[in-house]
């Protein structure tokens, strides 16, 4: 059931901001006392903060923030840092404003002292603080800058950080969160402007940013990237604790359109239901994880020679340093009551999910926020993920999102506390650094080559003035000779013997020089030797860390081993909990029962009888009797089979017995009404599980169902046989085999009966049949009209748009804007007279979702705005 992100942004328009202070309950009487002494004594430059320390090109926020502080002396420990926490109220919408019109809110803001208040009753309340009260007019920009703005520079400098919204469905969480802005920049949520400013301080050179967007539907990890990647599994770290998804898709992101296209793809894949309480409500946690590796400059050390001095030839090289920090936002699925959701079938299975998880996280935090010895991290995937949020290394910020009704004030209560209680939770802050030691090989690398290089320029510079020495030392000997010989008799020998004493020295001086020379070059080998040791000791690092990753790479391929036997375990699981809503028309079966058989119900309604007659008699003994010659046996079989049908556990077991096949042979052959109703109900009930669909449909289910609606004429018969279309009709892969065998036809021709019910069930199957191929468009696998369109379903729709009975208007309405939504419909709608229908939906329909669905609807499609034009209706 993904949903298209055309809706997911939808909702309601608001904009937030936060700051720091503690939480305490507190009464109204101590509420005025602590008023008037806080006014007394506010000091306008404390509420300044310091998150990290200053970047270059990323502004530090410089007004109250809930993501604490650190400093560089913090670094190379942890530093405590408690989770922050900020309230944000949503406006009322259309159905509270009618609804609640003579009704006060049942919370009462003060965000100048970071204080709400919670209606207990007309004259008493109580009071709770927070780190930051939002009220409903506070912008999109605000709630970024003081509630993830502080973590996102945190992240830049090398921490861990979560942002992560809570609160009851359709309070604005995914608004908060999630909001692409592509229409109103404004209304920008808190992923794309942090992936603005990430992308803005980092350098493209040196550093690097990449992403994974998942969600955790019904306990299990799905990648919104690579739908078909469904089965993500978690590592956990025994060394750092540190948890990992090594099976999630991993994105480079260079330019801000890209992370947009894969946000608005994500979305489109997320799990999403229709609800009393949300139209698009979010059945599944989303999770953005965004991470940044940053290269620290300006502290590394080279070798160098200056002025020929050997001693300071050099200095030892220190590996560069390289910040990793991560960044994940949690859009959670909304908490939900089911009596005012009005979840069944397998949206009950969602809800049921989501609230554990969400009840195993409060767990989590109540045992963090109490100290307690034991925090139960491995009840729930999501507390599994979120580990290192509550009580680990990253800086935490949660936002919680309440509404005003009364009518709600439960949830809203349950919210705040949950709030309150993570206030308490305190996290260790660490910096995640490490060293590039391939960078580090490759500066030795080119280091060593210019060490050679100049080495052996100095050899040959030696050598040459070795000989040039020796040279002038042997001609001047050779004319010191020479002169000797010729004055030996000459009154000028002194001067020559003081000659010969000046060269004697300086041939000292020159062997001297040579000495010299000497040892400076075995100070250059030993010296080469030196760094040639270093550099093997590297290179053996390197092999030592290239071992160890070949090792992980073994253990890992034998964890995708055992994952892949895990996942086909999964996978049967799955398909046992997809049953979950066959138990729906159970009820329905019960009352096709006539008065004159009433014992025989007694006999075979209740659940344990039926359990007991099961094992005495056997199913296949039970299927037997579909075939008896007496018609009373075959009506008591069949509303056995029915009855059965109704439980979950016994589906499987039906159709793999030929049950499915027996009822169609019997809703064939049998002219019986009784039969004909309750096997239409008894089909209807397995034609809930999409494999069961499937059967059906290739056993020649849909033609049958279709030649019994056509003869029939009982209200309850049609209503039973419009209920299996429908269920069929909310199935992508038999779109084509609905409309080819008949059943778009089969269910407008049931209208016939004019009864609520049967229309009822007739607009609920249009409903999903138009909802599968507005996914198919989005899909990109249909293309042109609607099937609908084409079966002349339209007049009907159109007709019925403003029905009096509410569940059919509602389904019609549905179908409408999904039908809409795709311009290729936009003439043959215009030519019906929807256009006015939409219209009137957007602005008078009761339900704000479907009311806001109409008007997107129609201010995007360039056909209506021209038709609207030529009308000369002002609208948009």
């Amino acid at each position: 059931m993904a949903s298209s992100n055309s809706h997911r942004n939808g909702g309601v328009g608001y904009t937030s901001s936060i700051t720091s202070n503690g939480t305490k309950v507190i009464t109204d009487r101590q509420q005025q006392q602590q008023l008037f002494s806080s006014l007394n004594s506010i000091n306008p430059k404390s509420s300044t903060t310091s998150s990290l320390k200053p970047k270059s090109s990323l502004r530090r926020s410089s007004t109250g923030s809930i993501a604490g502080s650190a400093t560089a002396k913090d670094e190379s420990r942890g530093v405590r840092g408690r989770v922050r926490v900020a309230v944000r109220l949503r406006p009322r919408n259309a159905e509270e404003a009618v609804a609640d019109a003579d009704m006060p809110d049942c919370v009462e803001l003060q965000p100048e002292l970071k204080r709400l208040k919670l209606r207990r009753n007309n004259w008493d309340s109580d009071t709770f603080e927070f780190d930051e009260v939002l009220t409903e007019f506070a912008s999109q920009k605000r709630v970024y800058e003081v509630v993830a703005k502080p973590v996102v520079e945190g992240v830049l400098d090398g921490y861990n950080g979560t942002v992560m919204a809570y609160g009851q469905t359709g309070t604005g969480k995914t608004y908060t969160l999630a909001r692409l802005g592509e229409e109103d920049k404004s209304a920008r949520g808190i992923m794309v402007r942090a992936l603005e400013d990430i992308l803005a301080e980092i350098s493209p050179e040196t550093d690097s940013v990449s992403i994974s967007y998942l969600q955790l539907y019904m306990e299990t990890i799905q990648d919104l990237l690579q739908p078909t990647n469904d089965r993500i599994s978690i590592i956990d770290d025994p060394k750092t604790g540190d948890v990992s998804l090594p099976g999630a898709t991993l994105v480079e992101i260079k330019d801000q359109k890209t992370f947009v296209d894969l946000l608005s793809l994500g979305e489109a894949h997320r799990f999403a239901a229709n609800t009393k309480l949300n139209t698009e409500s979010s059945r599944s946690h989303a999770i953005l994880m965004v991470n940044v590796k940053r290269s620290i400059k300006g502290k590394d050390s080279a070798l160098s020679v200056e002025n020929g001095n050997a001693s300071h030839a050099a200095k030892i090289l220190k590996p560069p340093i390289v910040r990793r920090g991560k960044l994940v936002i949690v859009d959670l699925a909304g908490s939900e009551r089911i009596d005012k959701s009005g979840s069944e079938g397998h949206t009950l299975e969602e809800a049921k999910s989501i609230n554990l998880s969400l009840s195993a996280l409060g767990k989590c935090i109540n045992a963090l926020a109490e100290n307690s010895p034991h925090v139960p991290v491995r009840d729930s995937k999501l507390t599994r993920l979120l580990r290192d949020s509550f009580g680990g290394t990253a800086r935490t910020s949660l936002i919680v999102t309440i509404g005003p009704s009364p009518q709600h004030r439960g949830e809203t209560a349950s919210t705040i506390m949950f709030g309150q209680r993570a206030m308490k939770v305190e996290n260790m802050l660490k910096i995640k650094e490490e060293f590039d030691y391939k960078s580090l090989s490759r500066r030795l690398d080119i280091q060593l080559d210019k060490l050679i290089a100049e080495n052996e320029r100095q050899q040959k510079t030696f050598q040459d003035e070795i000989q040039r020495i020796a040279s002038e030392a042997q001609k001047r000997i050779a004319e010191v000779e020479s002169n000797y010989a010729g004055a030996l008799e000459s009154t000028e020998i002194n001067e020559f013997k003081k000659l010969l004493q000046n060269e004697t020295l300086l041939r000292r001086a020159a062997e001297e020089e040579i000495s010299s020379l000497r040892n400076e070059v075995a100070q250059w080998k030993r010296l080469e030797a030196a760094k040639s040791s270093e550099i093997l000791k590297l290179r053996k690092l390197l092999e030592d860390e290239s071992q160890e990753k070949a090792k992980l790479e073994e253990e890992i391929a034998a964890l995708q081993s055992q994952l892949l036997q895990l996942s086909f375990e999964a996978d049967e699981t799955r398909r046992n909990l997809d049953k979950g809503e066959m138990a729906k028309l159970s009820g329905d079966l019960d009352s096709l029962l006539p008065q004159s058989n009433h014992q025989s119900s007694r006999d075979f309604g209740d659940g344990a009888s039926m359990a007991k007659l099961f094992e005495q008699v056997g199913l296949q003994k039970i299927l037997s009797l579909l075939e008896a010659d007496d018609a009373d046996v075959r009506i008591h079989a069949v509303k056995v089979v029915a009855n059965l049908a109704a439980e979950e556990s016994n589906q499987e077991r039906i159709v793999e017995a030929g049950g499915l096949t027996s009822l169609l042979m019997l809703l064939r052959s049998s002219d019986d009404e009784t039969i004909q109703r309750v096997a239409a109900g008894a089909i209807a009930n397995l034609a809930m599980s999409e494999t069961n669909q499937e059967l059906i449909v290739s056993q020649g289910g849909l033609e049958l169902l279709s030649t019994t609606a056509a003869n029939a004429n009982d209200p309850q018969t049609l209503r039973m046989v419009a209920g299996a279309i429908a269920n069929l009709c909310g199935n992508d892969k038999l779109q084509m085999k609905l409309r080819g065998e008949g059943g778009i036809k089969a269910l407008l021709g049931m209208v016939r009966c004019r009864h609520p019910d049967v229309l009822a069930q007739v607009a609920r199957g249009i409903a999903n049949f138009a909802k599968c191929e507005s996914r198919a468009f989005t899909q990109g696998t249909k293309m042109g009209r609607s099937l609908l369109i084409e079966d002349g379903a339209l007049p009907w729709i159109v007709q019925n748009a403003n029905n009096e009975a509410s569940p059919i208007r509602r389904h019609i309405e549905l179908a409408l804007c999904h039908l809409a939504q795709h311009e290729v419909n936009a003439k043959d709608m215009i030519t019906a007279r929807a256009l006015w229908e939409l219209v009137r939906i957007s602005r008078d329909c009761s339900r704000d979702d479907i009311r806001n669905l109409a008007y997107k609807t129609l201010t995007h499609s360039p056909a209506f705005q021209a038709e609207l034009r030529r009308l000369r209706i002002d609208y948009g």
